[in-house]
């Protein structure tokens, strides 16, 4: 099921602060959604479980046949669509009363026209929750990403398709920042040999594989040598900021 490490997994231990990251927009939108929800990109069903009682329905979509008929085994009264995106092929207008996308945009190859189709299933009023990293905070090229933003850069591209944006980030704690200072030493020790910077003028594809194998061993590293500082981290150790431009992710609200 985890086959790069762009899917952190909770059964990992040296993935144990990506996923805590990527599971604290759950849980803050847990308490701001309910009725007829839409999750573009749902992946492994990671946020399910946190939204299923608050919501009276649930439509997940990912381009992933394997990962949605075993969610709609373990989940069957949720509906979810085995879709490559965009179009939202299929998913009425008007329809939804909230759309989540957690770390999508950036694998988008048409992110305009992703949220034009997103705005477009929402109800008048409805809200779109979106995350994304901030391109600030990379530490390397991710080469499975085809584009990254800065704030302003996704706050106008969101405002094309939403009457109101509200930009928001995700940030963490001391913890947290330790663990992102040793993150930033052990990527330095792989990346001192791209002499020629090839990172950067390689095709994305040709480096998928390389990226894969150098992220999960420095994320072993680390955990080795920080074992009490990666496993301490909790989701509580992430917070909602004020200042998405100093955050390590956007958390973005449009308004239709």
């Amino acid at each position: 099921m985890y086959k790069t490490t762009e899917i952190a997994s909770s059964d990992i231990p040296s993935d144990n602060p990506v996923h805590q990251r990527l599971l604290f927009p759950y849980m803050h939108v847990s308490h701001l959604v309910s009725g007829n929800v839409l999750e573009i990109g749902c992946g492994t069903g990671r946020g399910v479980g946190v939204l299923a009682d608050k919501v009276s329905d649930y439509t997940g979509v990912d381009k992933n046949t394997e990962l949605m008929n075993s969610l709609s085994a373990q989940y069957p009264n949720f509906t979810f669509i085995d879709m490559f995106l965009p179009p939202l092929q299929d998913l009425p207008s008007n329809h939804f009363d909230y759309v989540i996308t957690f770390q999508v945009i950036e694998h988008i190859e048409n992110d305009d026209f992703f949220l034009a189709e997103a705005a477009r299933v929402l109800k008048p009023g409805g809200k779109l929750y979106l995350t994304t990293v901030n391109r600030l905070f990379s530490l390397t090229r991710n080469p499975w990403h085809v584009r990254e933003y800065v704030s302003a850069e996704l706050s106008g591209l969101m405002s094309k398709h939403f009457s109101q944006v509200i930009t928001e980030g995700v940030h963490g704690n001391g913890k947290v920042m330790d663990y992102y200072e040793e993150n930033k030493k052990s990527v330095a020790k792989i990346t001192r040999f791209d002499l020629f910077n090839l990172q950067y003028k390689l095709p994305r594809t040709w480096l998928q594989v390389p990226y894969d194998i150098a992220n999960r061993l420095s994320r072993l590293a680390i955990s080795k040598s920080s074992n009490q500082l990666v496993n301490s981290i909790q989701v509580d150790d992430y917070y909602l900021s004020d200042q998405p431009a100093a955050s390590l992710d956007f958390f973005f609200t449009g308004i239709k």
